[in-house]
């Protein structure tokens, strides 16, 4: 039996068809996040960026195989934008020369108050914690986080528990003065905040942030209004830093708008911006991303970041070591 192979040049415009639509998913990403076009279910997408950016590589490795030259070049250059908006993250970043006290923060989700107080008490004690920032703080949260010793490590305080998910607080070691929290108009959540009095150091201001989260399409534009509504920096101003469950990553456009008023994201600046901070901690199959952030004024420098589990908390704590500005 005879067999006659097909002639080259009616294969090579099928290898050619299978580059270019392994190009499609990456290019439309590429265009959401780079265009900040993120609407409905494409909000929870983004927070997915980075796993797509190592994707990316795949079209470029398979159009290379298969000498695919223009798909090849296409793939690179998504490859590049993608990777070009994420690697950054993982590389520490120069510091302003601050020349004040060192100060040690550390925001955690609570999870409905179930978080286990010991160890983040221990956390507190251990890395010598001057400011604690909570969310999701609940009057039982409150009681047992005194019962592990807090009031005794963290004595000021500014806190504002309630029951369920919108309760929020500050501990400090250091004098606060000018507290008091702000309701967000989304689910409600609560935002404590307080000015602390750090010896040899600019007055700061200190807040508890804790926007929407975009579970559902119907909540997107609750989670858009918290974020737009949270305070700027104030460069040519008084110090300020934000911390918390943002319920947003770096590649979500908010988020980005808010740090281009003047702060900069700790992990960012340290070089530990693609650890995640938020599953599968709780069980759910879903990778881990970074939603929980210290924001800080651009005059601040970030010496160390480092992220923590808190069993009971479907969260991991986040713990930024930085210098302040001199008074």
């Amino acid at each position: 039996m005879i067999t006659i192979e097909a002639p080259a040049r009616t294969r090579l415009p099928v290898r050619a068809l299978i580059c270019w639509l392994a190009l499609v998913p990456g290019a439309a990403w590429a265009l959401v996040r780079l265009a900040g076009l993120e609407r409905g279910p494409l909000v929870q997408a983004v927070a997915f960026t980075p796993y797509v950016a190592g994707w990316s590589l795949v079209p470029l490795v398979l159009a290379l195989a298969l000498r695919r030259r223009q798909p090849a070049v296409v793939a690179a250059v998504l490859a590049l934008a993608l990777l070009g908006v994420v690697l950054p993250r993982a590389v520490p970043s120069g510091q302003p020369a601050a020349g004040g006290p060192v100060l040690r923060l550390l925001t955690a989700n609570l999870l409905k108050g179930g978080a286990d107080a010991r160890t983040l008490v221990d956390l507190v004690r251990r890395h010598r914690v001057d400011v604690l920032a909570v969310q999701e703080f609940t009057p039982e949260a409150r009681a047992e986080l005194d019962r592990q010793g807090l009031a005794e490590l963290l004595p000021h305080r500014q806190l504002n528990p309630e029951v369920g998910t919108t309760g929020s607080g500050l501990y400090a070691r250091l004098p606060l003065s000018d507290g008091g929290f702000r309701r967000n108009a989304g689910f409600g959540f609560t935002q404590a905040y307080a000015t602390v009095a750090a010896p040899g150091a600019p007055p700061l201001r200190v807040e508890s942030a804790h926007p929407a989260a975009p579970y559902a399409v119907g909540v997107v534009d609750e989670w858009f209004t918290d974020l737009r509504a949270q305070p700027r920096a104030t460069p040519d101003g008084p110090l300020s830093i934000l911390a918390g469950d943002f319920n947003a990553t770096l590649d979500h456009a908010p988020l980005r708008a808010l740090l281009a008023t003047g702060y900069v994201d700790a992990a960012d600046a340290a070089g530990a911006g693609l650890t995640g901070t938020w599953g599968p901690y709780d069980g759910d199959l879903i990778p881990p991303v970074t939603i929980d952030h210290v924001l800080v004024d651009r005059r601040i420098a970030v010496r160390s970041v480092s992220v923590h589990p808190v069993p009971g908390s479907d969260h991991r704590a986040v713990l930024a070591e930085l210098r302040l500005p001199a008074a």
